[in-house]
């Protein structure tokens, strides 16, 4: 078997167990967890909001990673781990501010408030796509790989700020959903809970292979034709 035909099986058999994650996931948050009596069926939003932000710090994370295992090496294939996984945080970094105010509407009357957890996730979200436009406006490869390697490690300062936000100071936010006392959730909430991160974060594996096979192709394509017209 050659390495692209098992990357090949890997990958469909990620993109199904992903669609069955996704499916079970969606039963538990829409039929199976109970409606909770204050918020009324709204809150069922938690269950993508929170997986989402979970799995968004969990990318920027890989990001900080990478990026430092880049300036030790110089090896392309942790810039390539880097980007996609940046680009993969900001798409559920998205789903995050889009969930947030479709469940802060009915529950605190307003869109939008200037809470310490909401502003750090926004701010988070503003230098991950400037993390982007880095690259993308430097044509040098080295060059491009080094500048977002030093951008991404200085950008994952905000995100234990935005973690702890809830915790340093006042806020309008739920409170941390893990404390010294366990998970504040009733146990067929918790599964519920559970089975959308397991979820969310199976979607970002497959995203994340999908795209770094993505971007090897686009290497090599630009090597074929540097060495057409050289």
């Amino acid at each position: 078997m050659t390495e692209n035909t098992r990357t090949s099986l890997i990958e469909k058999v990620l993109a199904w167990s992903t669609f069955l994650a996704v499916f079970v996931a969606l039963y538990l948050v829409l039929v199976y967890a109970p409606t909770e009596k204050t918020m009324g069926d709204v809150q069922r939003i938690f269950y993508f909001h929170v997986a989402s932000a979970w799995v968004g710090m969990m990318a920027f994370g890989v990001v900080f990673v990478a990026s430092i295992a880049y300036l030790l090496t110089r090896r392309t294939n942790w810039d390539t781990y880097a980007y996609t996984s940046a680009e993969i945080g900001v798409v559920f970094t998205t789903i995050v501010l889009l969930t947030g105010p479709i469940w802060a509407k009915p529950i605190w009357n307003a869109w939008w408030t200037w809470d310490s957890r909401l502003t750090t996730t926004l701010i988070l979200w503003f230098l991950y796509l400037a993390y982007g436009k880095v690259r993308s406006a430097i044509g040098e490869e080295e060059k491009k790989a080094r500048l977002a390697a030093v951008f991404g490690i200085l950008a994952f300062v905000v995100v234990p700020i935005n973690f702890f936000a809830i915790r340093w100071w006042r806020t309008m936010h739920p409170g941390a959903l893990v404390t010294s006392k366990g998970i504040g959730l009733a146990p067929d909430m918790m599964l519920a809970f559970f089975a959308s991160l397991f979820a969310f974060s199976l979607l970002y594996c497959y995203f994340m292979m999908r795209s770094v096979r993505i971007e090897r192709m686009k290497a090599e394509i630009r090597r074929l034709k540097e060495g057409l017209f050289n």
